[in-house]
């Protein structure tokens, strides 16, 4: 059995459709929305292919109308294209957004799965490093072989208690210093990070064409290809 799981996608439809993997099931970690062009293809997309999708804190800014809580150096370019995701994204795909779990608790092959965006203890919105002494205790709580994690935008794997942590990284917005797209597959017990180039300069016209400031929309670009944020 062959799982694809990608995370944070965040409205780039061209590196969601670029995929370069055949699967099985695909498992997404959320953050469908906000940032990228096209909010409303990737969801359209992922309502179509994904098996299983959790909650992330973008999806529920979007569904809900909450804050996303993004860090300060981000906080502008949120509030913008949150405005411009609601605008565009339907009632009904707001609905489906509204419908994924926090959590999900799924066994595969004999293997135990945990899904969920930030933390299983904070699904939303804690961020943490890879590093964090925290993720042995919390782990060690959850009847879990495998436990899969996204919202940092930074692929990892740790390996303890007997347990994997994965992260997979983002598909439409890495932080790794390069703006190939990041996702992970479980094969047969086996997990692997793995990334790919996409066509970004598509992306990139897309992003010059959106309704909004555009210096928010060159903040977006400089993200987009790992290049860090000019400074104010």
């Amino acid at each position: 059995m062959k799982i694809v799981i990608a995370s944070d996608i965040h409205g780039n439809y061209d590196a969601l459709s670029a995929l370069p993997e055949s699967y099985d099931e695909l498992w997404v970690l959320g953050d469908l929305v906000n940032y990228g062009p096209e909010p409303k293809e990737v969801v359209d997309s992922v309502k179509d292919s994904a098996t299983l999708v959790v909650r992330g804190n973008h999806d529920q800014c979007i569904g809900y109308g909450d804050d996303p809580r993004c860090s300060t150096q981000f906080r502008e370019m949120a509030e913008v294209t949150r405005q411009f995701s609601d605008a565009v994204v339907t009632a009904e795909q707001k609905l489906y957004l509204r419908s994924f779990p926090l959590r999900i608790d799924v066994v595969r092959a004999h293997t135990r799965f945990v899904l969920c965006h930030a933390t299983p203890s904070d699904p939303l919105y804690e961020y943490r490093t890879a590093d964090s002494k925290k993720w042995v205790d919390e782990c060690a709580q959850l009847h879990a072989d495998v436990i899969l994690v996204g919202h940092t935008h930074i692929p990892f794997m740790r390996s303890f208690n007997g347990q994997t942590l994965v992260n997979p990284g983002s598909l439409g917005q890495p932080k790794t210093g390069k703006p190939d797209a990041c996702y992970a597959v479980w094969e047969n017990g086996q997990i692997s990070l793995r990334a790919y180039a996409y066509p970004i300069d598509k992306t990139i016209e897309k992003i010059r064409l959106m309704p909004i400031d555009k210096n928010i929309r060159q903040k977006l670009i400089t993200v987009l290809e790992s290049r860090g944020l000019p400074p104010d």
